[in-house]
């Protein structure tokens, strides 16, 4: 009986041993290519986005970092109670955040600090403090009304009016950092 090492097998053929060189260069492409395609798909889906400013607390703070579904409205129907990322309507090179209370042709009250949508008091346990502003507002066909939850100091729909629909971004998911603060922005009203 010969030892295993000098069994030889005539089925059995040596594997090639590739270039080594090249081969590493192939497969270091490869991979490259591997992660720019993700990651265009994956901005292509989602956005990472920045609250700098307090019109969202105590719901959302200066400095969150926040990932945003663009798709969200591409692919479905707009939501009293979303908050939503749109280009300022008087300066589209800025973007901001807020929450959808009245989404197309519905009517928006805020009497004696109360928001009323179609005649339905909303029950906002978001909000920072009672809104101490009123008005009455008819959302056109192709717009939406948003308002801070921060509402006495929030630039917003009851001030500057309502945000065209081509000039939402997408749907803010949750809060990614600072780690204290991940939560997610899931609808109070759903």
């Amino acid at each position: 009986m010969q030892p295993p090492s000098e069994i030889s097998n005539p089925e059995l053929t040596p594997v090639e041993k590739p270039n080594t060189f090249w081969h590493d260069v192939w497969e270091i492409v490869q991979t490259l290519l591997l992660a720019v395609i993700l990651y265009v798909a994956i901005d292509a889906v989602f956005a990472r986005v920045r609250v700098d400013n307090i019109s969202m607390e105590t719901t959302l703070m200066p400095g969150d970092l926040l990932v945003v579904n663009k798709l969200a409205y591409k692919l479905g129907t707009y939501h009293t109670g979303d908050v939503v990322i749109f280009h300022d309507p008087l300066n589209t090179s800025e973007d901001f955040i807020k929450r959808i209370i009245g989404t197309p042709g519905d009517t928006v009250s805020i009497h004696n600090g109360q928001v009323a949508v179609n005649g339905v008091v909303l029950q906002e346990n978001y909000i920072r403090e009672t809104t101490a502003y009123d008005g009455d507002w008819v959302v056109p066909s192709d717009s939406l009304f948003v308002l801070g939850d921060n509402r006495n100091e929030s630039s917003d729909s009851h001030v500057w009016g309502f945000v065209p629909l081509y000039d939402v971004v997408g749907k803010a998911l949750f809060v990614y950092w600072p780690i204290g603060a991940i939560q997610s922005m899931a609808n109070p009203y759903k």
